[in-house]
């Protein structure tokens, strides 16, 4: 028994000495590789970690990689549909002609006028262009000399000196009867129409009227289209059904008929009406995509979290359900303003548009029908509309794919 027990004292002393054996080399292996990997990085002249370096680098880059999964984890949903959307070139290219019309109509004045931009005039520096800004709103007003004044005659008569005028030297109205119907040309660039006025002024005052009407009723558009779809997704039964009913009627009546019929009725057309006109008849579109969202968004954890707290409707809808549902309206809102620019180029191409002393892309359209012949008339003003209507819906198309969940990367 005792000799058993010797054995056994042996063999467990022997597997100590071998498990402290084993411990050690294996120490002595890992020392030595990092001794070789600093020699090693000594011989490239780059500094390798030191032993006594190698818990603060792991310690380094378990942080760096926490800061990239926090990074990661705060983007934005807005930053990922703006990532989205660079992906679809087409769709920027797009937005580049939009910016692009939107810098044309800004600058308008500027680009094409029959005022100069800077002029002294008997001595006294004016800027003109700017002046007649501050005139229109009623900021200031010209001297009783220069209120009729035409600028062109007075750098004539040697009144005007150091003019510097816009690269246009006409304005949309301006108009040389000298040169009625007269193809482009060197003095103007894209030919006249039956009254002399230069076409390519027109056209660039033109594309400020054609966005200002897109915009300003998708903005009619929007605000009762998410008001009232709002309202029947939210709270539901006889709203709902009341606010759909709405919907409906007006999506049956005859949109363009209708509209040509009130300015009919009300015989003096102006930009304003055409803008609200299009508005009240384009937010059913707005309301029941609105309405849509509403429905599958008010009854989230978050929705409900917010009603258990106690808040009050009003503060849900406008601060938790409304952000969370407007990206298909910024989508039917690309779209609208498309059709709101080829929905007034249409009434202003049968004259029921703005009144003839405003020009706009769909009036010099229809001053073609006048004189076959005046191809220029008809060639230019209408790719001016097919180019901002494609871009519109480029855009369109861009932001539904960028905010599609399923095509994300």
């Amino acid at each position: 028994m005792s000799r058993e027990n010797e054995n056994n004292k042996f063999r467990n002393t022997g597997q100590l000495k071998a498990e402290k054996t084993s411990a050690e080399t294996v120490g002595i292996v890992e020392r030595v590789s990092i001794q070789d990997e600093y020699l090693l990085g000594q011989q490239n002249s780059q500094s390798a970690p030191l032993p006594e370096m190698i818990p603060s680098t792991i310690e380094t880059a378990a942080q760096e990689k926490r800061e990239a999964e926090r990074g990661a984890v705060t983007q934005t949903f807005w930053s990922l549909v703006r990532h989205q959307y660079k992906k679809n070139r087409v769709a920027v290219y797009a937005l580049y002609v939009v910016y692009f019309l939107f810098s044309i109509a800004i600058l308008a004045d500027v680009l094409a006028n029959d005022k100069p931009l800077f002029a002294v005039y008997k001595g006294t520096v004016y800027f003109p262009v700017f002046k007649q800004y501050l005139a229109d709103l009623h900021i200031s007003r010209w001297s009783s000399d220069l209120v009729m004044a035409d600028w062109k005659d007075l750098e004539t008569s040697g009144d005007v000196k150091s003019a510097v005028w816009p690269p246009i030297r006409y304005s949309e109205s301006d108009e040389d009867l000298a040169n009625t119907l007269s193809g482009p040309s060197g003095a103007h660039l894209l030919g006249t129409d039956g009254i002399g006025r230069d076409v390519l002024a027109g056209m660039i005052h033109g594309s400020r009227i054609a966005l200002s009407i897109g915009f300003v009723s998708m903005s009619f558009a929007i605000a009762i289209g998410v008001i009232l779809g709002a309202l029947a997704g939210f709270y539901g039964g006889w709203v709902d059904t009341l606010i759909s009913r709405l919907i409906e009627v007006v999506l049956t009546l005859p949109t363009f008929f209708l509209v040509i019929t009130i300015i009919a009725m009300v015989q003096q057309g102006s930009v304003w009406l055409i803008m609200i006109l299009i508005g009240i008849t384009s937010w059913p579109i707005v309301a029941r995509f609105t309405r849509g969202e509403f429905l599958r968004i008010r009854n989230m954890e978050f929705v409900s979290a917010a009603s258990a707290l106690g808040f009050k409707n009003s503060r849900i809808i406008l601060r938790h359900v409304l952000p969370n549902s407007l990206a298909p309206v910024l989508v039917t809102a690309a779209f609208g303003i498309a059709s709101a620019i080829l929905f007034e180029a249409g009434l202003s191409f049968l004259g029921f548009g703005v009144p003839p002393t405003v020009v706009t892309w769909g009036s010099v359209l229809n001053d073609a029908r006048n004189d076959i012949h005046a191809w220029w008339l008809a060639v230019f003003p209408g790719f001016a509309i097919f180019l901002a209507v494609v871009a519109y819906n480029l855009v369109g198309d861009g932001l539904r794919d960028a905010l599609d969940p399923r095509l994300r990367d």
